[in-house]
C-alpha cells in the first residue's frame, strides 16, 4: 500500500506540470472552449426557459445569437464614441503630454544618475522607429488572435448550446460518477458562475460611470473612453482596479497642474474604485464563493503566465469551478478548505464526510 502511495504521488507530480504546460501550449484551443463553456453557462437558463415555452431549440440558438451581436453592436457604438472623442481633440494635448513626458524623464535620470548620448533628444533616445515599427506588427498580431478566437468562441458556444456537448454528462463520466451528484455539482457551478458574472457586469458598469463622471466634473479629457476602459479592464480581478487608477492618474498629470485639483481628481477616482470593488462588490457577492485572497493572487499569476490576459479574466470562475469540484470528494475537501481560508463551515463537512468514510 505505501509503495502504491507512493507511485501515485510521484505520478501526480509528473501529470500536473505536464497538463499546464499542454494548457499553455494548446491555448489557442482551451482558451476559447473555456470561454464559450462559461457563456454558454450564462445563456443557458434562457435556452431552458425557451425550451419551456416549447420554442425549438434552432429558434432559441438563433436568439441567443442575436443578443450576443446585440452587445458586440452596443459595444461597437461605445467604442466607436470614444474613438470620435480622442480624434477630435487638437494637437495642444499632445504637446502638453510631450513636454511633461520629457521633464519626467529628465527628471528621473538625474535621480537615477542615468546618462544618455549627447545630442539625442529624450523621445528619440528612448522611442525609436524601430521599436514603434516592431509594436506595430505586434499589434496587428494580437489583433489576428482576438478575431480567431471570437470565431472559435462562438463555434464552441454554438456547439454547447445545441448539447453536441454536454458538461453535465461529461462530469457524469469522468468525475462525479453519479447522476445526481454532477446535475447538483452542475447546477452549483452554473448558478456561481452566473452569479459572479453579473455581480461583476454591474460593478464594473457602475465603476465606468463614476470614472466618467469623475473626468467630466474635473475637466479631463475623453471621459468616454476612460469610462469604458475602466469598465473592460475592472473585469481582470484586483489588478484591473490597480491599473484603471494608476493610468487615469497618469494622465490626469498631464492635464492637471500637481496642485490640489489633481490629488483630489486621484483621490475620487480612489475612492469610486474602493467603494465599488472593495464594499459593495464583496457585499452582493457574499461568501458564495469563499476563496481567500491568497488563493486568487495564485490563481492570477498562474493563469495570467498560462493564457495571458484571457487567464487573468477567467481566473476566478476557473477557481470556482475547480474548489466546487474539490469539495465534492473526501481526499480533496481539506484543499477546498484551504482555498476557503480554512472555512469553518467546509472543515466541519470536510470532518463529517471522513467520519462517515471511517464508519
Amino acid at each position: 500500500m505505501k509503495d502504491t502511495k507512493t507511485t501515485n504521488i510521484l505520478l501526480l507530480i509528473i501529470v500536473i506540470p505536464l497538463i499546464f504546460y499542454l494548457l499553455k501550449t494548446l491555448s489557442f484551443i482551451f482558451i476559447p472552449f473555456v470561454l464559450s463553456m462559461f457563456i454558454t453557462l450564462l445563456f443557458l437558463p434562457l435556452v431552458r426557459w425557451l425550451n419551456k415555452r416549447k420554442v425549438p431549440k434552432p429558434i432559441s440558438i438563433l436568439i441567443v445569437i442575436f443578443i450576443v451581436v446585440g452587445l458586440l453592436k452596443l459595444s461597437g457604438v461605445l467604442i466607436q464614441l470614444s474613438s470620435n472623442e480622442i480624434l477630435s481633440s487638437d494637437g495642444i494635448f499632445l504637446e502638453k503630454a510631450e513636454t511633461k513626458l520629457v521633464n519626467l524623464i529628465v527628471f528621473l535620470e538625474g535621480f537615477f544618475g542615468i546618462e544618455r548620448v549627447k545630442g539625442d533628444s529624450v523621445l528619440t533616445h528612448y522611442f525609436q522607429e524601430n521599436n514603434i515599427l516592431k509594436n506595430f506588427g505586434l499589434t496587428l498580431d494580437y489583433i489576428g488572435n482576438t478575431i480567431s478566437t471570437i470565431l472559435m468562441t462562438a463555434f464552441f458556444v454554438v456547439l454547447l448550446l445545441s448539447e453536441s456537448f454536454n458538461f453535465q454528462k461529461l462530469l457524469n463520466s469522468t468525475i462525479l460518477k453519479q447522476k445526481y451528484s454532477s446535475v447538483k455539482t452542475f447546477m452549483r457551478i452554473e448558478k456561481d458562475i452566473i452569479k459572479f458574472v453579473k455581480v461583476k457586469f454591474v460593478i464594473s458598469l457602475f465603476t465606468g460611470v463614476g470614472f466618467t463622471l469623475a473626468c467630466l466634473f474635473f475637466d479631463i479629457s475623453f471621459p468616454i473612453f476612460w469610462g469604458l476602459f475602466a469598465f473592460i479592464i475592472n473585469f481582470v480581478q484586483m489588478i484591473g482596479s490597480i491599473i484603471s487608477v494608476g493610468s487615469l492618474s497618469l494622465f490626469a498629470f498631464v492635464e492637471l497642474e500637481p496642485t490640489g485639483t489633481l490629488l483630489f481628481f486621484i483621490l475620487t477616482i480612489t475612492a469610486v474604485q474602493v467603494v465599488m470593488g472593495g464594499v459593495l462588490e464583496p457585499v452582493f457577492m457574499g461568501k458564495t464563493f469563499s476563496v481567500n485572497v491568497i488563493t486568487i493572487l495564485i490563481m492570477l499569476m498562474l493563469w495570467g503566465y498560462i493564457w495571458g490576459v484571457p487567464g487573468l479574466i477567467m481566473s476566478i470562475p476557473i477557481t470556482v469551478f475547480l474548489k466546487i469540484i474539490l469539495e465534492q470528494f473526501p481526499k480533496t475537501q481539506i484543499i477546498a478548505s484551504l482555498m476557503a481560508g480554512a472555512d469553518p463551515k467546509v472543515k466541519l463537512m470536510w470532518k463529517e464526510n471522513n467520519n462517515d468514510t471511517m464508519e
